[in-house]
């Protein structure tokens, strides 16, 4: 609904960062239940389990129901910016560690400056307007010398819509062609370049005459005076793209009216103080593809259906996170909204966020939301915690641990491997707490299951029909609640991986409670 970037680093709480949700409903929470490892056999010859296999407190299902995944089925190719994370300015990323932490993501797609400070930054400056903090560091030339270049990123960057130099009107479309021009002689050409951030949004800073408005928008991105024009000029491979909303109000003007080469999209699938785990492993995830799909229906009407959807921020709450964007239900989500981005055949999204998103103590920590933090924070990783902007009193968590939403990310980095191609993926009715996700991969294939059970294993049978090969070499990578729940004790455990040997085309899985299992088969 709302969404407000902002993040003072002279305050002492995490400030909010709110977006497009969807209303929550019902409940969630609880706890119990064990399992460790995932455990893979063949359907056709004896068993063979790992050393970390699920745990005997944990009961799996007796009788396999199988997952139906066609590999001569046509699915969307994968994107070599599908998988990606966004970077801010009032974070210095010049700090020792920052450069590897955010590598361990597996991410190729960085975002930045950052939300709705984009339409207040002016990078030539190094300042914002509305008295912005900006970390001194945290200009555009050392992001693309400290983590751009190093890391082989893909870089995706909001333009500065909402106001000029002056702070006194609206953005400059000269100014963000001075931008491109600039990149260039970094030797940075074919740039995605979003005109604003959330401009359909009350929120969204905007000192033209009528804010927030799709025709003043949709008349600024157009025209030979306008950012698509001027940028292009200035690098013809750059990639322009315009916000959407989803809702047909803003999207129908901006979309008839705009010149773009894609859209951009963001996704928040509650409202704080309503999160709800079972919504948010549920329905939340769904709203993310109907989301999508209304896009695509809009773009069709638009008489531009082949345009591409960029999904530029996606988290679990609209502002103020709390216990919930650090459990286990948020790393599930993550995972599982990756998994959807692929389907769906997004050929870029970034998460919201990497690192330096600071946390807080103060937003929603309910007993009826899993999980063993009295903190909240949008960061797949910690930015050092607790340090003097929040957290006050809890345990030392260094810079660079990683967060459940982390390790879903990197997880799913080892499932989607670029110019690779989505499989159908069936599952059974029988199996109603099971979401799969399936790939080629090289010669071989990929899986990406989830068993959304909190309390018991579950196990599956897996049908690869049509597969290249009679057999392969199995090896899984699980992350689940035994894993997260180390972080009672302060320990973030990392997934778990097994070589499990040859199996066959019709292998068996069995997964952990509350768990992301990715099975490769080479």
């Amino acid at each position: 609904m709302r969404r407000f970037v902002r993040q003072s680093m002279m305050l002492a709480s995490l400030a909010g960062v709110v977006g497009i949700a969807l209303a929550a409903c019902g409940g969630g929470g609880g706890g119990g239940g064990g399992g460790g490892g995932s455990v893979l056999t063949s359907g056709s010859s004896s068993s063979s389990s790992s050393s970390s296999s699920s745990s005997s407190s944990s009961s799996s299902s007796s009788s396999l129901a199988d997952i139906s995944v066609d590999t001569a089925g046509s699915g969307a190719t994968i994107g070599a910016d599908a998988i990606g994370t966004n970077m801010t300015i009032w974070y210095d990323f010049t700090t020792t560690g920052t450069t590897a932490a955010v590598k361990s993501l597996g991410a190729k797609l960085l975002r930045w400056p950052g939300g709705s400070d984009s339409d207040e930054y002016h990078w030539q400056t190094n300042t914002g307007c509305n008295s912005m903090f900006v970390a001194t560091n945290s200009t555009f030339d050392n992001f693309i010398s400290t983590i751009v270049k190093p890391g082989g990123y893909d870089l995706a960057v909001t333009l500065n819509y909402g106001s000029n130099a002056a702070c006194n009107g609206g953005g400059d479309p000269t100014e963000a062609a001075a931008w491109v021009a600039h990149a260039k002689t970094l030797g940075v050409t074919g740039l995605h370049w979003t005109v604003g951030n959330e401009v359909y949004g009350s929120w969204e800073y905007d000192l033209h005459t009528i804010p927030n408005d799709p025709t003043t928008y949709a008349n600024a991105v157009a025209g030979a005076s306008g950012y698509y024009a001027l940028v292009k000029a200035q690098d013809s491979t750059a990639q322009v793209g315009v916000v959407v909303e989803g809702k047909t109000a803003w999207d129908t003007t901006v979309l008839a009216g705009g010149n773009y080469d894609y859209v951009e999209l963001h996704y928040y699938a509650q409202n704080p103080g309503n999160e709800s785990d079972s919504f948010l492993l549920g329905q939340g995830v769904s709203n993310l593809t109907a989301l999508i799909n209304t896009v695509k229906s809009e773009l069709t009407a638009a008489g531009k259906p082949n345009t591409p959807i960029y999904l530029g921020e996606y988290n679990s709450v609209s502002s103020a996170p709390g216990k919930q964007s650090v459990s286990i239900v948020n790393g599930l989500y993550a995972g599982m909204a990756i998994g959807e981005v692929l389907n769906d055949g997004l050929p870029m999204s970034t998460w919201w966020q990497s690192i330096g998103a600071g946390c807080s103590t103060t937003a929603n920590n309910s007993t009826s939301l899993y999980g063993w933090q009295d903190f909240g924070s949008y960061g797949q990783l910690a930015d050092t915690w607790p340090n003097p902007y929040g957290c006050p009193g809890i345990e030392t968590i260094p810079l660079g641990t990683m967060m459940p939403s982390g390790q879903a990310m990197a997880l799913a980095a080892q499932f989607a491997v670029a110019g690779n191609q989505m499989l159908p993926a069936t599952v059974p009715s029988s199996l109603p707490n099971v979401r799969a996700y399936a790939a080629t991969q090289g010669s071989g294939y990929a899986l990406m299951l989830f068993n959304l059970d909190q309390t018991n294993a579950v196990t599956v049978g897996v049908q690869m029909a049509n597969a290249k090969a009679t057999s392969f070499t199995a090896t899984t990578l699980t992350y689940g609640k035994t894993q997260y729940d180390d972080s009672q004790s302060n320990v973030w455990t990392g997934p778990v991986t097994t070589s499990l040997g040859t199996t066959t085309t019709t292998p068996s899985v069995t997964l952990p409670p509350w768990s992301m299992v990715v099975v490769q088969l080479k």
